[in-house]
C-alpha cells in the first residue's frame, strides 16, 4: 500500500510570495537544533537582487555552521545549508508535505507500517559527477549510528530496526555485526528498503530530515576528521553547491547543474554574509546591500505595515539548563525551581526580545500537535513554574539547606554572543541578582563554541533553544531521558524514562499522547529544564524575492524554489 502522511503538514505555513505575508527566521540565542548568529562582516560582496535580474540574492545570516557533515550536524545553521546543497529521499514543500526528491515516488509501506520500499530516480549523481545509489543511504545510516561517529542525532536514525544495538555497540566486532543486521538494505542501485523497529506515522516526512540524507563513503572517508569543515570537504547532491566558505564571514552557494531538478532551480547564486548585530543587518538592508535581514525592536516599528516585513510563529522554545554534576547544588529541585521562578519571562519578551515571542507555559511550544490530532498545550495546559521573586528566594534557601551545598562563587551562564544573545544573558544575570541575591557572570561565546561547551557538559548554566525536528512532542521530550546526548544537565527520573520509552512503542495514539503529557509535567515539576519563551521571528525580505519558504521548524529557510521577480 502507499501512504502519504505528514503530521507536520497540519502546521500553518505562509509562503513568501506576492503578498509577502510570511514566516520569520531565527534571531535569538541558539540551541543544538535552533541556531543563531555569528559576527558582522563587510557589506555584501555581491549585488542584491533588487537591482538586477541575474537570479542572485544576498542574505544576512546569523551563524557560521559548526559542521556541514550529515552525520554530525546538530544546529539549524548546518541543517539549513545542508538542505540547500544536498537532500534526502523527500523534500518538504511549502505546505510541509513530503514530495519525492531523490526518490522516484512515494514509498510502498507494508501493512504493519514497518517496511518502506523506496525507488530512487535513475541517473542520480553527486556534484562531482560520481553516481549516487541506494548504497549511499545504507552507508549514511550506518555511519550515523556507529558509536565512533558520536552523532548527536543518532537516536533518530535508531528508529530503524537494530539501530539501538548499533548505536550502543561496545566493541568493533559488535559494530560490524550490527551494521550488517541494521534494517536498511540496497536491493539494487535504485531500490532501498528500510525496516523500522516500531511504526512511525510521520516517517515519510522524517525522511526529508538531514540525518536521512545519503553520504558518499569514498569522499567522506578521504576527509577523515575534516569532513564538512570547509567548502572543499563537502559533497552534496542538492539544488546548490557550496563554492566558498570564509568562516565567520561568508558562504556562497551556486546552482548545481548536475541536480536532478536543475531546470526548476531559478537562483544562480546565493551569498550568505554572517551578520550578528541586528542594527548592522538592518543598515545593510536599508542601503540595499542585502535582500534578507533580521529585524526587531525600534526597527520593527519602522517597518510595520510595509511589504518588506515578514513574521512567523516558530516551534522553538528558549530555555535554561543547569548542570548538576559541575554544580551539585543544582541537583536539588528546589534550587533549580528557585532560579526558574526568579525570572520574569514577560519582561524578557517585552524588554529584550521585542520580536513577538511570548512567555513559555511549558517546554513544548504553542502550535505543536500532541500526536493525536490535538494541540499539545491545549490538552496539557500550563506546566511551568510561575514568576514569584519572594517564593524563589525561600526555595533557594530551603534547597541549599536540604542539599548541604552552596553555590560556587564563580557561578556563570554561557550563551551565544549575538547582540540579542548578550542582552538575554544580561537580563538573566540581573534577575538573579535582584530576586535571589545571587551573582552570576555572563559568558557569551561564538555559536560553535557554545555548542561544544553545552554538549560537552562544560558549563554551570546554559541559555539555549530547541526547535522541533518534527511536529510531535517527542522531538522535545526524548532529549531528557537517561543517556541522551542532549540531556547535558545530567538529570534523571526513572518514571520519566519509563513514560517516554513506553510512548515510543505505544500504537494507541490517545494513550501515547497522555504519556507524553505526564512526562512533561514531571520534567517541569522538577524544573529539570527552565523554559523561558516561545519564539517568534521577524525579518525583512526584498519584495522582489519570491517563493522563499521559511518553515516554522527545521531549517531557517528553503531556497530551492526561490527566485527574483
Amino acid at each position: 500500500m502507499k501512504l502519504k502522511k505528514s503530521v507536520s503538514g497540519l502546521v500553518t505555513l505562509v509562503l513568501l510570495g506576492a503578498s509577502l505575508a510570511a514566516c520569520g527566521s531565527n534571531n535569538n540565542a541558539a540551541s543544538p537544533s535552533a541556531s543563531d548568529g555569528a559576527s558582522p562582516s563587510a557589506s555584501a560582496s555581491a549585488s542584491p537582487s533588487g537591482s538586477n535580474s541575474k537570479q542572485e540574492i544576498v542574505m544576512n545570516y546569523r551563524a557560521d555552521p559548526p559542521a556541514l557533515d550529515v552525520s554530525i550536524a546538530e544546529s539549524a545553521a548546518s541543517f539549513t545549508i545542508l538542505g540547500a546543497i544536498s537532500e534526502g529521499l523527500y523534500r518538504l514543500d511549502k505546505d510541509l508535505q513530503p514530495q519525492p526528491a531523490l526518490a522516484d515516488g512515494m514509498p510502498e509501506i507494508s501493512a504493519d507500517g514497518l517496511t518502506y520500499t523506496i525507488k530512487l530516480k535513475s541517473g542520480l549523481t553527486w556534484t562531482d559527477g560520481s553516481p549516487l545509489t541506494a548504497k549511499d543511504f545504507v552507508y549514511s545510516y550506518q555511519r550515523t549510528l556507529d558509536p565512533a561517529t558520536k552523532a548527536s542525532y543518532a537516536f533518530m536514525v535508531a528508529w530503524i530496526k537494530g539501530g539501538d544495538k548499533l548505536m550502543n555497540a561496545k566493541t568493533p566486532a559488535d559494530v560490524e555485526k550490527y551494521k550488517k543486521e541494521l534494517g536498511v538494505e540496497a536491493k539494487d542501485d535504485t531500490t532501498l528498503v528500510i525496516t523500522l523497529e516500531n511504526p512511525v506515522p510521520f516517517f515519510t516526512s522524517q525522511l526529508a530530515f538531514l540525518n536521512f540524507y545519503p553520504q558518499n563513503e569514498k569522499f567522506v572517508s578521504a576527509q577523515g576528521e575534516k569532513s564538512g569543515a570547509d567548502a572543499d570537504k563537502v559533497l552534496g547532491a542538492g539544488p546548490f553547491k557550496l563554492t566558498k566558505w570564509d568562516h565567520e564571514q561568508q558562504l556562497v552557494l551556486e546552482k548545481n547543474d548536475k541536480y536532478w531538478d536543475a531546470a526548476n532551480v531559478k537562483l544562480n547564486k546565493v551569498t550568505l554574509n554572517i551578520v550578528k548585530d541586528p542594527t548592522t543587518g538592518v543598515n545593510l538592508y536599508k542601503t540595499k546591500s542585502t535582500d534578507y535581514a533580521d529585524v526587531k525592536g525600534d526597527f520593527l516599528k519602522e517597518y510595520e505595515g510595509k511589504p518588506d516585513l515578514a513574521v512567523k510563529k516558530e516551534l522553538v522554545t528558549g530555555y535554561l539548563n543547569f548542570q548538576q554534576t559541575k554544580v551539585p547544588a543544582f541537583a536539588n529541585a528546589k534550587v533549580r525551581q528557585a532560579f526558574s521562578m526568579a525570572v520574569d519571562r514577560q519582561g524578557l519578551v517585552d524588554l529584550v526580545l521585542q520580536n513577538g515571542s511570548i512567555p513559555s507555559t511549558g517546554l513544548v511550544p504553542v502550535g505543536n500537535l500532541d500526536g493525536n490530532g490535538k494541540q499539545f498545550r491545549d490538552v496539557v495546559g500550563d506546566t511551568e513554574v510561575a514568576f514569584d521573586a519572594a517564593k524563589a528566594k525561600t526555595l533557594l534557601e530551603e534547597g541549599l539547606k536540604e542539599s548541604g551545598q552552596t553555590l560556587p562563587k564563580n557561578l556563570s551562564i554561557i550563551g551565544d554572543d549575538t547582540e540579542t544573545g548578550k542582552k538575554v544573558l544580561e537580563y538573566l544575570v540581573s534577575q538573579w541578582s535582584t530576586n535571589l541575591g545571587v551573582t552570576v557572570s555572563a559568558e557569551p561565546l561564538p555559536h560553535a563554541n557554545r555548542l561544544d561547551r553545552e554538549l560537552g557538559k562544560n558549563y554551570n548554566i546554559v541559555n539555549t533553544l530547541w526547535g522541533a525536528d518534527y511536529n510531535d512532542p517527542m522531538t522535545w521530550l526524548d532529549m531528557f531521558i537517561k543517556g541522551s546526548s542532549f540531556n547535558t544537565q545530567d538529570w534523571n527520573n526513572d518514571e520519566y524514562n519509563t513514560l517516554i520509552k513506553n510512548a515510543q512503542k505505544e500504537l494507541d495514539l490517545a494513550k501515547r499522547a497522555d504519556m507524553l503529557g505526564q512526562a512533561e509535567k514531571i520534567l517541569l515539576g522538577e524544573a529539570a529544564v527552565s523554559p523561558m519563551y516561545f519564539r517568534s521571528s521577524t525579518f525583512l525580505v526584498n519584495p522582489k524575492v519570491k517563493d522563499l519558504i521559511l518553515p516554522p521548524f527545521g531549517p531557517d529557510f528553503e531556497l530551492k524554489w526561490a527566485h527574483v521577480e
